[in-house]
């Protein structure tokens, strides 16, 4: 099947907000067929260094060239509301703010972001670059969002030691409550007095 026949996955399942996760899936399908997913995951750099050798200049125009195809064939997925609000971001300026509208709208966003963390942080330990539980811990709960910014805050007041998981478990109970700070503040305080165990990853 053809790059251009795969994206036809794109053209009938637009993105149009609440389907993202279908969406992206799609996306990064195709991408990695055309060899554009990089442009995905690696921040375009904003200028090159003066000293810039002749085969990094030519990585830099490639990067660019494909994070403007990429970002041609996202606009051309999503609905026009949408298209107008990213037209003029580069592809992955586009699905870091798209991750940021997501994790607003969908009530266990916080969980998955959490549960990808965590895989990432555990990824790095397979490549031997074991991250201490303090800084994970802390790393993960700097990079909720501000919806789950008591949870955070009380998570930090209270000196809660954990492990992930049970953080992860803590923030499944509160997710339906994650705007009422009243419920949150007692469930992580009724967390503290109930936990004994010594945290490790």
């Amino acid at each position: 099947m053809s790059s251009l026949n795969l994206r036809t996955i794109l053209d009938t399942n637009k993105l149009t907000g609440p389907n993202f996760l279908d969406w992206y899936r799609n996306l990064r399908i195709v991408l990695k067929t055309e060899k554009l997913a990089y442009v995905l995951d690696d921040l375009l750099p904003t200028s090159l260094a003066d000293d810039a050798t002749d085969d990094q200049k030519l990585a830099y125009q490639k990067h660019l060239a494909d994070s403007e195809l990429a970002s041609c064939i996202m606009l051309a997925s999503m609905s026009p509301d949408l298209q107008k609000q990213h037209e003029h971001m580069d592809a992955y300026t586009i699905v870091f703010h798209l991750r940021e509208l997501f994790d607003e709208q969908e009530g266990t966003s916080a969980v998955q972001h959490v549960l990808k963390m965590y895989g990432y942080i555990e990824r790095l330990g397979t490549l031997d670059f074991v991250m201490d539980h303090e800084l994970s811990i802390d790393l993960i709960l700097h990079s909720l969002p501000d919806s789950h910014s008591h949870f955070v805050m009380n998570y930090r007041m209270n000196r809660i030691e954990s492990t992930i998981p049970e953080m992860i478990n803590m923030l499944k109970t509160i997710e339906p409550s994650a705007k009422n700070e009243k419920k949150v503040v007692m469930l992580v305080d009724s967390f503290k007095k109930g936990s004994k165990r010594k945290a490790t990853r």
